[in-house]
This record gives structure tokens, C-alpha cells and sequence, in this order.
């Protein structure tokens, strides 16, 4: 095994860590659109979900067969009909539903059976287990459109779902229902995605489908300039989507956005839209920091705050590269306990991307700015101006009138952000006593307002 993969392998996995143990326990609801199976995606995306799942995450999958379906009605000279962004399911497509789903259930159950030497499902037992969790309802008769054997989910199976993972398995949901009478309807797969999120109150909803995930400007073409938006608030969301055209098929940008509002909005915490294009979606949507879709959520993850004892070890994560490397002085652990009051940090979703702490000299009314750090995997995002922001509102506060730091590396960061330099003389004499003149650290001053 080469060096370079070890030097790789090792910080990423250690990073990856925190979001293993936050998903650990949770349930997420994952929704794979039908056009991914037609795709060839099964088998990767059926890894993936074994991997999420052996690192303690209660899944539900729920599969979608648009294509399928077409492809059997195609294949009996029927036509495909919709209306209202649903199905029109008469007794021919409520045939070749019924053929579409028996398939696709013995696809996904054989592709979770796998388990070759040398593969991600090597030594996996992965259990996957369907049922009739779905009591359904017809739609009925739309603006003069009868959509026959299409339905709407009625009622949601909780304490059926939940006592099969609780059981270790995974649970597998067909977009079909049933009445009380035992009458058949056909539903879409994210109406029931989205109800069984909401029904289990699920931690996640994920959507793989056709699309890349919302763009900042969702009325411009895709551009360097128009990237995908990782993270919409609520609120955002809902006024965007306000604002869209009713969606009339997958590829529209409120199709998947208006479940993910939903979702949200009935107590789920977060919702996902990720593409099945990119290889390993599911994995860098859930345990990578900015994932690679979007997601929609009901505030927003990140918080600026002080640091609290909890906070020690995140913080000390953080800062170590930066001191084996020399960047940064190198801190113990009781020194960081003992001042961790003068720390502030960005945290998001449970992890800490930025910090730095302030060490006031009352005296000479002035504080220094010590180990500002930046995670690698946040950095050009503003995380830096936003903890100097809030290191200078610390210390007009305290009744300062300027800031110092001290620094071997990064001179023109503090430069572009107003700071000048001075000799080492200017500092407090309480600072001037501590000053390492081995390591020559250049002193930056900014003047607060």
C-alpha cells in the first residue's frame, strides 16, 4: 500500500468519523427513482445503502418504476397517460404496474443478496424485507380527469416499519397501496417517500433522481457561476417554489422540491435531492460537509457560537494538523480547557469547521486573536471573516480598541482584512514577556471602531 494513499486515507477517514456517529441510530428514508434502475445504477447504489446501513443507520428504501411501466405498456401497444403530474392508471397500466413492481422487488432484493470477495457487500447480510405498510385512497376525478386505479397513501404503517429495523432489516416499500377492501392503487414513489418520512419522522428523506439538485438561480443555465445550491432553508425554499411553474414531470425544478418542502414542514428534519448520475452519491450527500445536492432544511445548520467544554475535542481536531505542520503554536489539551471560555466557533451539523480564541489585555485595552483555524474541507467559504466578525464584536465588548495577532504564514489574510503590521515592541508587556523570539512571529494590529 503506498504512502500517498496512506497520507490520504488517513485524514479522510478520520473526518468522515464525526458524521458516522452523528447518523448512527437514525432513519432515513431513501427514495430511488425508477430511471436510476433503468440506468444501471442498482448494484452501486444497493453498496452504498449496505455500507450506510452497517454504519448503524436505519433505512428505508423506496423505489420508483416510471420507466418500467412504460416499457410494459410500450411493449402491449397501450399508451401512457398523465395528468397532473400523476399517472393515469387504468387496468392495463395497473397491470403492467403490478408486473413492473414484482420485478424491480426481485432485482433489489437479489442485488442486496450479493456478496462476492473483493466487493463493497463482502461479509454483508443485509436483510430486506417488504410488506403491504401502505393503506391507500383513490384520487378520484381531477378537473374532469378520472385517474382510475391511481391512489394517494391514506395511512402509514409506523409501528410495522419500526419494528422491522428495529429487527436489523431494511425495509423495502413498492409505490402501490391498498384499500380496506383490498382494492389495488397505484401511487407515486415520492408521495409515498415523502409520507413515510413524515409518518416515521424520519431524520433524513432522500431523493436519487434525474437531477443534479437545485441551482442558485434555478431560471439560468448550468454554469460555474450557477452552481447547485447544497443547503436551502425552509423559508427559502418555499418562496422559490412559490414561485416555480406547477411541475409536470421529474426534470421539473419543483417536482422533487415541492416533497422536500413537505417533508420538512410535517417534522422531518432534512430532505435531500441528489443525482444517480455521480458515483457514490448517497455517500458524499451524507458524510461529506457540503454534500453534493441540495438539501433542504428547516433552519440553518451552521451556528456561530462560543465554545463550550463539549466543544474541546472538535476543537482540538481541528487545530492539530495545523500545529504538526508549524502553522499554528502547539496547545494542550488543560490549556485549551482552562481558556475554552475565550474560544468561539462554526459548527455545522455537529462538527467544527472554524474557531479562534480571544485573550484580552484590559490594560492595554487591546486582545490578541490566537489559533484562528479554518477546517481544509470549509476553506474560501467565509468561515474566517465570519470568526473574526465575531472576535471583534467579543472585543468591543469587552471595551477594546484593537486586536493583535501574531503569525509566521499567513500575513496577507489579516493584510486584505484591515489589520497593519507592527514591530514586536507594540505588544502588552504581559504578551512581550511570552513572546517566542526563536520562532519570529510578525505582529498584525487592527484598530476596532
Amino acid at each position: 500500500m503506498s504512502t500517498v494513499f496512506n497520507f490520504t486515507f488517513v485524514p479522510w477517514f478520520r473526518s468522515v468519523a464525526p458524521y458516522i456517529h452523528t447518523h448512527r441510530g437514525k432513519t432515513f428514508v431513501v427514495a430511488v427513482a425508477g430511471e436510476a434502475v433503468a440506468a444501471g445504477k442498482l448494484q452501486a447504489i444497493a453498496q452504498d445503502l449496505a455500507l450506510i446501513q452497517s454504519m448503524g443507520v436505519k433505512v428505508v428504501l423506496v423505489h420508483g418504476f416510471r420507466p418500467q411501466v412504460n416499457e410494459q405498456l410500450k411493449a402491449k401497444g397501450h399508451p401512457a397517460r398523465y395528468s397532473h403530474g400523476m399517472r393515469i392508471t387504468d387496468e392495463v397500466a395497473l397491470d403492467c404496474a403490478q408486473e413492473a413492481a414484482g420485478q424491480l422487488r426481485y432485482e433489489i432484493e437479489a442485488a442486496f443478496s450479493m456478496g462476492l470477495p473483493n466487493t463493497p457487500m463482502a461479509g454483508s447480510t443485509i436483510r430486506v424485507i417488504s410488506g403491504n405498510f401502505i393503506t391507500a385512497r383513490p384520487v378520484g376525478i381531477v378537473d374532469g380527469v378520472d385517474f382510475r386505479h391511481s391512489g394517494l397513501v391514506r395511512k402509514v404503517d409506523v409501528a410495522g416499519i419500526r419494528r422491522t429495523l428495529d429487527h436489523g432489516a431494511m425495509v423495502l416499500v413498492s409505490p402501490f397501496g391498498f384499500s380496506p377492501t383490498g382494492e389495488a392503487f397505484n401511487l407515486t414513489m415520492e408521495e409515498v417517500a415523502t409520507s413515510v418520512a413524515i409518518a416515521l419522522q424520519a431524520d433524513k428523506l432522500v431523493f436519487l433522481t434525474e437531477i443534479p439538485g437545485i441551482r442558485v438561480d434555478p431560471s439560468a443555465p448550468e454554469s460555474d457561476d450557477n452552481p447547485i445550491d447544497t443547503e436551502l432553508p425552509l423559508d427559502t425554499a418555499e418562496k422559490l417554489l412559490a414561485a416555480l411553474p406547477n411541475p409536470q414531470q421529474p426534470t421539473d425544478t419543483a417536482f422533487y422540491l415541492q416533497h422536500c418542502v413537505k417533508a420538512c414542514k410535517g417534522g422531518v428534519e432534512r430532505s435531500h435531492i441528489i443525482p444517480f448520475a455521480t458515483d457514490g452519491a448517497l455517500l458524499l450527500e451524507i458524510y461529506v460537509h457540503d454534500g453534493i445536492g441540495t438539501m433542504v432544511i428547516d433552519e440553518k445548520l451552521e451556528s456561530l457560537r462560543e465554545a463550550t467544554a463539549e466543544d474541546i475535542g472538535g476543537i482540538l481536531q481541528l487545530i492539530e494538523p495545523f500545529e504538526r505542520d508549524g502553522t499554528l503554536v502547539r496547545r494542550e489539551r488543560n490549556e485549551i480547557e482552562r481558556d475554552i471560555a475565550n474560544y468561539s466557533i462554526i459548527e455545522h451539523d455537529g462538527v467544527i469547521f472554524a474557531c479562534a480564541a480571544l485573550y484580552p489585555y484590559p490594560e492595554a485595552r487591546t486582545g490578541e486573536m490566537a489559533a484562528l483555524t479554518v477546517s481544509p474541507q470549509s476553506q474560501g467559504q467565509g468561515d474566517g471573516e465570519k470568526i473574526l466578525k465575531r472576535v471583534e464584536q467579543r472585543a468591543k465588548a469587552m471595551g477594546l480598541d484593537s486586536i493583535f495577532v501574531l503569525t509566521t504564514r499567513t500575513m496577507h489574510w489579516f493584510l486584505k482584512r484591515g489589520f497593519v503590521q507592527v514591530e514586536p515592541d507594540w505588544l502588552p508587556d504581559a504578551r512581550k514577556r511570552k513572546y517566542n523570539w526563536d520562532r519570529k512571529s510578525m505582529v498584525f494590529v487592527k484598530k476596532l471602531a
